[in-house]
Formats: C-alpha cells, sequence, structure tokens
C-alpha cells in the first residue's frame, strides 16, 4: 500500500506548538488510527510498526507528547499530567479540521503512558471513538524501591521542580535485542521525568481505575506476563471495572512491556487491525439506560440514599465528622456559611471563590484554610477559570458570525461573574445579559450590584425555571450564548435536565452556543453525602453524571459538543455545544 508520509505541527490551546507525523495513503483516507507513545520516547519509534498497522482507506497519525521529541517543553515535563489530555483533546480536533475525519471514525491506539493519557482522556471526555486500545497501560509503575512514591510525595514539598531520571534500559522493555539496541541508543528518547507528573500519573490512574465502569467505548487490551515495568493487578482491575460491553483482554506469553518492539508485535499488530476493522464497521451498544442515566452511578446515588449500617466504622466515623462541623468548625467562616446556608449554596461558594482564611480563635483561621483547600473546592474554583475561558471564546465566535451579543443564564443567581464579564473592556463591548434565577432573593441582590456598578441598563435579572420548557423557549430578546452552570449537578433526575435542554435549544439561533458544567467524577461524595447539607437544610447526595451521560442529554435535541475543559483533577468539566 503506498502511503504519503509527512510531518506537521499543531498548537495547543496554550500556545505550545505539537509535532506529529501522518501515514496517509495515497488515494486518501476517511478513517484513522491515532497512536500514542509510551514515556520518554516520540512518534518516530512508530516507524517501524506502521506497516504492520496499514488499512485500506485508513490514515495513521502519532504524534510527539508535549515535551518529548521534537514537541515544545521542556523535557519529560508538563504542568501537570492533566496537560496531556488537554493536548489530546487539542490533536484530535486539529485531525478533524487539517484531515476532515472525526473522533467516530478514529481508533486510538495507546501504550504505557501513552495509555494512561488516553484511558484518562476517554473518561473526562467521553469522546465518541470507535474504539480503545490500551496496550500495557503505566496504571501502577514498578519504582522498585519501597515507599518511593510516598517518598517523592514528600519531596515535592520541598522542591517542587524536581526530576527524575528512568531506571529502564532496552532489555527491559523487549526480548529483542536490536530492538532493545535502537531504544538504548536512540538520542531522541529522554530519560528524565518530572516527579510531579509521576505522582499525578499514578493519582489519574487511580481515579481512571476506580471509576472505569462509566467507560463505553468498545476496547482492546493487552497485557505482557514478563512486564517488569507495570504492576499487573492494576491491569486487571481496570479491565475488570470497564463498562463497555465490547472489551477483550489479551495476555502476551512472555512479552515484555514494549510488545510493538517485541517478539510478539506481529500478533499485537493483526489483532489491533482485525479489532480496527470490525469496530469502522459497527457502532458500539449502548450502555445508557432508558433515561440517560448511567446505570453505575444511578446505583450509586441509590446507594448514598440509604443509610449506613449503624454501628459500622464508616457510619461511626461520618457521625464523627459531623459533629466536628457543628462545634469547632463554627470557628471557620467558611464553614459557618456552610453550616447556615446550605454547601451548595451561593453563599457558600462566593466563601470558596474569595479563597481567604478567615475564622476565630486563630485555630478558626486553620481550620477555614484546610476547607478551603479541599480537592473539590480547588476544582470549583478551576471551574470558575475554564467558565470565563469558554465565554470568551463564545462570544468572540457570536460576533464574528454576525449574531446579536446577548447571553443568558438560565439559573444564575445574583450573576456577579455576569458583571464582571459585562465589565471586561473587550468581551464586554456591545454585549447584553439576562440572568434568569428561581430566588428573588438573589435577583433582588443582583440588581443591587448592577445598580452599584452602574450596568443596570445592561443586564435585566429576572425571575424563571430553568426547567421550564416554553419559557426557555420563549425568551426575548434572544439569546446567542446560554449559560447553566453548577445547576445540572444538583439534581438526580434526567426528566428536568431534558426538557430544559429542548427549551435551551429552542431559544437558540442556528450557530448559537450552550455553555454546560459538569460533575463526571468527585473523591469525597460519600463523604459530602453523609456530612454536608444543601441550601434546602437536606443531606447533599449527588449523582454523579459521566461525561459520556451529559454528552447524550446534550446531543439529544441537536446541540454538537464542540470543546471542553476540565480541571486539573477531574471533577468538574466546562463544555461548549453549538446548535
Amino acid at each position: 500500500m503506498n502511503t504519503l508520509t509527512n510531518s506537521h505541527r499543531f498548537t495547543a490551546m496554550d500556545g505550545a506548538s505539537i509535532r506529529y507525523k501522518s501515514w496517509i495513503p495515497e488515494t486518501g483516507a476517511k478513517r484513522a488510527l491515532v497512536l500514542l507513545h509510551r514515556g520518554h520516547e516520540h512518534a518516530d519509534r512508530w516507524d517501524t510498526v506502521v506497516s504492520g498497522l496499514m488499512m485500506p482507506d485508513t490514515a495513521i497519525f502519532a504524534w510527539d507528547a508535549r515535551g518529548h521529541g521534537d514537541s515544545d517543553g521542556q523535557r519529560g515535563h508538563a504542568s501537570c499530567f492533566m496537560q496531556y489530555v488537554r493536548d489530546l483533546a487539542d490533536f484530535f480536533a486539529e485531525i478533524k479540521k487539517a484531515h476532515g475525519i472525526g473522533e467516530e471514525q478514529i481508533v486510538l491506539v495507546a501504550h504505557s503512558v501513552g495509555g494512561v493519557i488516553a484511558a484518562t482522556w476517554v473518561h473526562d471526555y467521553a469522546p465518541q471513538l470507535a474504539g480503545l486500545v490500551l496496550a500495557t497501560p503505566a496504571f501502577d509503575v514498578n519504582l522498585i524501591v519501597p515507599g518511593a512514591l510516598a517518598s517523592i510525595r514528600m519531596l515535592l514539598k520541598v522542591k517542587p521542580d524536581t526530576i527524575i531520571k528512568s531506571y529502564v534500559e532496552g532489555t527491559w522493555l523487549t526480548r529483542d535485542p536490536e530492538a532493545a539496541a535502537a531504544y538504548d541508543a536512540d538520542p531522541k528518547i529522554t530519560k528524565d521525568i518530572s516527579a510531579r507528573i509521576l505522582v499525578d500519573l499514578f493519582d489519574a490512574s487511580q481515579r481512571v481505575i476506580s471509576d472505569a465502569m462509566v467507560m463505553d467505548r468498545p476496547l482492546l487490551f493487552f497485557s505482557a506476563t514478563e512486564d517488569r515495568v507495570v504492576t499487573r493487578q492494576s491491569l486487571n482491575r481496570f479491565f475488570s471495572n470497564y463498562g463497555a460491553t465490547e472489551k477483550e483482554h489479551i495476555t502476551l506469553q512472555g512479552a515484555r512491556h514494549a510488545i510493538f518492539h517485541d517478539f510478539c508485535r506481529e500478533e499485537v499488530t493483526a489483532a489491533i487491525r482485525e479489532f480496527a476493522e470490525r469496530r469502522f464497521n459497527s457502532s458500539p451498544r449502548p450502555v445508557l439506560r432508558h433515561d440517560l442515566s448511567h446505570p453505575a452511578t444511578h446505583a450509586e446515588h441509590q446507594s448514598l440514599l440509604g443509610p449506613l449500617p449503624k454501628f459500622s466504622a464508616k457510619n461511626l466515623g461520618f457521625a464523627l465528622q459531623r459533629l466536628s462541623l457543628r462545634t469547632l468548625g463554627r470557628l471557620s467562616r467558611s464553614i459557618r456559611v456552610g453550616l447556615e446556608t446550605g454547601f451548595d449554596s451561593g453563599e457558600s461558594l462566593d466563601c470558596v471563590y474569595e479563597n481567604k482564611a478567615q475564622g476565630e480563635l486563630g485555630i478558626g483561621k486553620i481550620i477555614d484554610r484546610g476547607y478551603l483547600d479541599a480537592i473539590g473546592w480547588r476544582g470549583i474554583r478551576q471551574r470558575r477559570q475554564c467558565m470565563n475561558e469558554a465565554l470568551r471564546e463564545c462570544m468572540h465566535s457570536v460576533r464574528n458570525q454576525g449574531l446579536p451579543c446577548h447571553l443568558m443564564d438560565v439559573a444564575g443567581g445574583a450573576g456577579r461573574y455576569l458583571l464582571d464579564l459585562l465589565d471586561d473592556k473587550t468581551e464586554g463591548v456591545g454585549l447584553t445579559v439576562l440572568c434568569r434565577d428561581w430566588s428573588e432573593t438573589a435577583l433582588a441582590t443582583g440588581r443591587a450590584n448592577a445598580t452599584a456598578r452602574g450596568l443596570a441598563d445592561r443586564i435585566t435579572h429576572e425571575k424563571g425555571d430553568a426547567f421550564d420548557e416554553v419559557s426557555l423557549a420563549a425568551v426575548n430578546p434572544q439569546p446567542s450564548v446560554i449559560v447553566v452552570s453548577g445547576l445540572y449537578e444538583l439534581f438526580p433526575e434526567n426528566g428536568l435536565l431534558r426538557r430544559s435542554l429542548r427549551g435551551i435549544y429552542q431559544a437558540l439561533p442556528a450557530g448559537g452556543w450552550l455553555i454546560y458544567t459538569g460533575q463526571p467524577w468527585h473523591p469525597q461524595v460519600e463523604m459530602i453525602a453523609r456530612t454536608l447539607t444543601n441550601r434546602d437544610g437536606k443531606p447533599w447526595i449527588m449523582r454523579r453524571r459521566p461525561q459520556g451521560e451529559m454528552d447524550a442529554l446534550v446531543r439529544e435535541p441537536g446541540f454538537k459538543k464542540r470543546r471542553q475543559r476540565t480541571d486539573d483533577f477531574g471533577i468538574f468539566t466546562v463544555s461548549m455545544a453549538q446548535k
């Protein structure tokens, strides 16, 4: 098969230049394999592999991950592990834009560290891939020395820029002496890896393994019996938890970690070709329930609604936490506000966004700092930044399309962030806003704030039901951008969301934008349910919506998702969809 091999570059969202290679049939391609290399390596390492992966009408793309090969960045380094995941989302956007191949016609093939990047992206972003191939993914790297990971975590506290040198030699990776020698002699392979990335890699892996039941893309999974780089227990846990109905695990007897450069390479590439051909010609079987909810998080929510055994250690532990919050916790300003107004209230979130430790008797300030530094609140603050970026991107698009610069938030409360947007010297020019909410108190606060800032003539605060399809569809003037932020996560049943989204779709003009948030994962979902109260004074019991479920709800009335932003912890997402 004659192919054209080229080197390209694309610009990631943060401006970094990422290099990638393409192998495209001379007759063109309607589908593709995307290859992600293992840690330390680069796209050229696939040169000896692609001939075994060639298929009719199928392009192959492979990147140099940030900080690898000829891509930008310090060697073996990124700001955090999630930066690689964001880069992968940008890579797929580039393939769609430059080569006309969408994710529905792509099988993603990812090796080792690349496998963790791919699995995290599939979990967090829910792309509609034709299929996913994970080859010896590095979910739990064998660090050899007992307690090494804990020691690295401690070291990062005093030296955040610590670099670790890889101990892996070519003979650890493959039984093929020529392939091992080629690895050791490759000048583009860097043995450096950021200690921060190593720790983030482990944390992301544990998160994805524990929540793999929400992943629904057809999966081909490879492990090797003589793999000394990653532990088999983590691989088996991931595959066992994986939620797709179509999954296959191939165990390669005698093989080492680098299965694409080991004696088993032909068996591996043949299995991938057969899997890809099958996936290109059939659609994945759905896993969502009739109401589009995911069975795994539906079951989780049902369990949280029920009480724990009265004298269980877990129940006694949560009772102690509740007692601590209501006694010593009241010395913390943020906890006191949460107890009085609900931990999901606007007043509580104002404390989180302010992020200034305040309290009584000295210890209250210390407690407040610990509370504000909880992973969920750190994620909330990053969600706000993601929302601001999405707003600016949508407003830029609206102006380019010649649509009216009118924005609506369906449940904006007092609309503090909307006032900031109106005040922006660039994005606020010519913008008008409708802020709807069910709370008259919040709306009154919003009107007062708008008047105080001289913006009352550009923003309307109006009582409205975010789940009333008819009233949403009839809003006037017609908005070009509609925001739903932090609302849908509070309601477990999808019937409300489906009505809301139908109304929003009708309200927007063709080309208009919906910005919506999600909470596909949370490490403290049970602690929150058992110890914190919501704005109604009831236990704050959330049903997590996997990103795939949230996106399916948005697709149902006709929206097309265009971009997503996710915090560094995989807790909160901000997505943009277009009518």
